[in-house]
This record gives structure tokens, C-alpha cells and sequence, in this order.
């Protein structure tokens, strides 16, 4: 791979494709509120992602970001507010939302009697995706994943870092813009975190991403901005640097700021 000239500034990835406001918003939470009887697991939570953004999403545990990214993907119902995907309300129009999304769960389901070919020639005929181009599909997502050496082994003979690589190659097989992933690295060895984060780098270039994650430091590599909540409300939206600065130039000394509460 050719470096760049030594005359040329970097630039992030959303740097080179434009400012935010220039491009159009791909993901929306807009008042997105998830009540439990009296319990609220979100509340009035509002952020968006604009096109061709890597956004990380933080906050501690039970804070609410998987119930959030549920009610993004349609997974579940809102209480209150709307979830938009691609400018498709995902209550109304969740199907057509879907094929512009792909959506990967904390601990998402594998059939582990499988194997990944097997698996995602299942996937592929359950979204719709022609005899014709179903081969290419595969092998595209084998290849982004890095799955080759597997792709022929029962699902629940692999490693955790491959079961991941696979729940990873189902969220892509269908070539979506769009991709929601829920703690895709939790688990992981440092190794098994450097190939996701190589992965995430190359989808950034061609997609929308919205990456839960717990690993600041995945913060500081990859996102263009941060969106973060605590006990089911936005405490931030902005970029890493704001954030960081807001903890005296320490990242997790910005996370606990806004996420701590002492007990009396």
C-alpha cells in the first residue's frame, strides 16, 4: 500500500468525505425513549450519524446502549420517539431500513452446528440474494473477515475471535452502508482485537458505522466522533478530542467524569 506524500496533511475519514453537515444523516435516534413498567432503560435519547462516519458509542454498564442500538435496528419497539435508518422509519418501513443495515448483537446468535460457508449460504438465501450473485457475496464477506481457513469448520469448533468473525460476515453479507455493532471485540485477545480493529478501518472507508465499544483506546484509533450515555440519557455528543479534553487530556478520566455518581 502506497503512503502518502510526505507534503500532504492526513485527513480522518471524515475529514476527506466532508464535514457532517454536508452529508446526510444515516442513522437517527430522535427522542428515542424505552420504558420497563416504571424502569426507563433510555430515555429521550437523540444523536445522529452522518454518512460515511465511524461514531463510537459509550457508556458503562446497563447505561442503556444496547437497548438503544435495538431500537435503532427495529429490533425493538420505542417507547417514545422514532428510529430512522437510511431516511426509512424503522416501525414503519423496518424492511426496507434492513437492507440498507447490518446489525451485529453483543453475543449475536450463531448455529454452531454449522459451518460459515454453510451458515451464510443460509443467510443468503433468507435475504433474497439471487443463485447468480449469492457465490460472490460469500467470498466477499470470507475475504473482508478473514474466514478462509475456517469457512469449513463447525461453528462451535472455533475460537471466540472467529465466532465473532462470522457474526461479523453475516452482518456484511449483503453489502449494507449502513452497520450497527454491539461490542464486536468484547472478549477478545489483544490479537483478536487487532484484527477487528483492521477490519473496522477498512469498512470505514465505505460504510456508516455506529461501534459500541468499552475499549477507549479503540476510541482514540478509529471513531470521528463519540456518543455516549449514562443511565439511559445522551451525556455527550462530540468529537474525541473535546472529550478528551474535558478530562484534563485523559480519555477515561472524561469517562468517568460524566458516568460516575458517588454514593452518599
Amino acid at each position: 500500500m502506497s503512503s502518502p506524500d510526505n507534503n500532504e496533511p492526513t485527513k480522518s475519514n471524515a475529514e476527506a468525505k466532508g464535514s457532517s453537515e454536508e452529508r446526510r444523516p444515516m442513522i437517527e435516534a430522535i427522542g428515542l425513549s424505552k420504558f420497563y413498567g416504571p424502569f426507563a432503560a433510555a430515555r429521550e435519547v437523540t444523536f445522529s450519524v452522518s454518512e460515511g462516519e465511524l461514531v463510537a458509542f459509550l457508556g458503562p454498564n446497563g447505561a442503556g446502549k444496547s437497548t438503544t442500538m435495538k431500537m435503532l435496528t427495529g429490533y425493538i419497539a420505542a417507547s417514545e420517539g422514532e428510529a430512522r435508518i437510511a431516511g426509512h422509519n424503522m416501525m414503519e418501513d423496518r424492511i426496507a431500513g434492513s437492507r440498507r443495515l447490518g446489525y451485529l448483537p453483543e453475543n449475536g446468535p450463531l448455529y454452531p452446528e454449522m459451518t460459515p460457508i454453510s451458515m451464510l449460504d443460509f443467510f443468503a438465501e433468507a435475504r433474497g440474494i439471487t443463485s447468480t450473485k449469492k457465490r460472490d457475496h460469500i467470498d466477499r464477506v470470507i475475504n473482508i473477515c478473514d474466514l478462509s481457513s475456517v469457512a469449513h469448520k463447525p461453528i462451535s469448533k472455533l475460537s471466540k475471535g472467529f465466532k465473532q468473525r462470522v457474526g461479523m460476515s453475516q452482518a456484511l453479507l449483503h453489502d449494507p452502508d449502513v452497520l450497527i455493532l454491539d461490542e464486536p471485540t468484547a472478549g477478545l485477545d489483544p490479537n483478536q482485537i487487532r484484527g477487528v480493529r483492521d477490519t473496522m478501518r477498512r469498512l470505514a472507508e465505505t460504510k456508516t458505522i455506529l461501534l459500541s465499544t468499552h475499549i477507549l483506546q479503540e476510541v482514540e484509533a478509529m471513531a470521528d466522533r463519540v456518543v455516549m450515555i449514562n443511565e439511559g440519557r445522551l451525556v455527550y455528543e462530540g468529537d474525541v478530542e473535546t472529550l478528551r479534553n474535558s478530562g484534563n487530556g485523559d480519555l477515561n478520566q472524561a469517562f468517568h467524569s460524566l458516568t460516575h455518581h458517588d454514593i452518599a
